[in-house]
């Protein structure tokens, strides 16, 4: 059986792929084909139902829960590994609450950056969407005020100059004293729930051999990595792949619930009607 699979091409997510897509465990008679999107792309196929099983952002599957459920494996949460507020001067986040007229470039509408953007400040409205790649070289060309960073960008962003305004995975942690939920696979929901559960497996015995054989898919994981360093590649996997990668469990699950109740609460995102984990 073959199932079309969507992920970006950032480090943690070839990290935990690598095994299962070039078939260094038993995939059990499952084939994928693999889609490598940029998260916004990624969420926007989502919209579509577009993939079998698809990354994309929380922000997103609370407007993809009709066609996708969330698998136990392959997410994105975690403390400190939120999105940066950012900005070529140092500005106070008290000074830039005062500003709503000011330009920020985001990296896309459906993004859980977004969505953690709308909650910390609700009247900053003027936001340009765009690859999360060129936000930085915007705002070094003047061409916004401000830019919310994700990925690899937040190690880098202090080489060209640039300052944090706020770290918006801290501004979250500290409202609710859960860690942020990021990204997540998902699976359509329509498909049988033994075939939901084998993809989770799947997904977590992959990421577990890129564990024990941490150097195997190096060269895939490079070749997706675009212009940057090996540091930075190295430091991108062990910031966003974590415990919660390879199970949720009742802590993960409970922050994106979190999530979802204060999306619901500040109008951000709507009401689920479905249930958000497999069974």
């Amino acid at each position: 059986m073959k199932l079309s699979l969507g992920f970006s091409p950032c480090p943690n997510d070839t990290f935990i792929f690598d095994a299962l897509i070039h078939h260094k465990i038993d995939t059990e008679g499952l084939e994928f084909e693999v889609f490598f999107e940029d998260v916004e792309t990624l969420n926007q196929k989502a919209f579509r139902a577009d993939l079998d099983i698809t990354k994309l952002s929380f922000h997103a599957y609370a407007r993809s829960l009709e066609n996708y459920v969330l698998l136990d494996a392959g997410s994105a949460l975690g403390f400190g590994v939120g999105p940066l507020l950012i900005a070529n001067e140092a500005h106070s986040f008290d000074s830039i609450k005062q500003q709503p007229a000011l330009s920020i470039a985001i990296p896309g509408v459906n993004t859980t950056a977004n969505f953690l953007l709308g909650i910390a400040l609700p009247e900053h409205l003027q936001k340009q969407s765009m690859v999360f790649s060129e936000i930085e070289q915007a705002l070094i060309d003047r061409q916004v005020d401000l830019g919310l960073i994700i990925h690899e960008n937040r190690f880098t962003y202090e080489q060209k100059g640039l300052h944090k305004v706020i770290d918006l995975g801290t501004y979250w942690e500290e409202l609710t004293g859960m860690p942020i939920p990021l990204g997540g696979i998902v699976m359509k929901r329509n498909m049988p729930q033994k075939l939901q559960q084998q993809v989770s497996g799947l997904i977590r015995k992959s990421l577990a051999y890129a564990q024990a054989h941490p150097a195997s898919g190096m060269e895939f994981i490079r070749s997706h990595a675009q212009e940057m360093s090996e540091e930075v590649m190295y430091q991108h996997i062990q910031l966003y792949v974590n415990e919660f990668s390879s199970d949720l469990g009742l802590q993960g699950k409970l922050a994106i619930q979190t999530m979802f109740d204060y999306g619901v609460k500040s109008g951000v995102i709507p009401a689920p009607q479905q249930n958000l984990f497999i069974s």
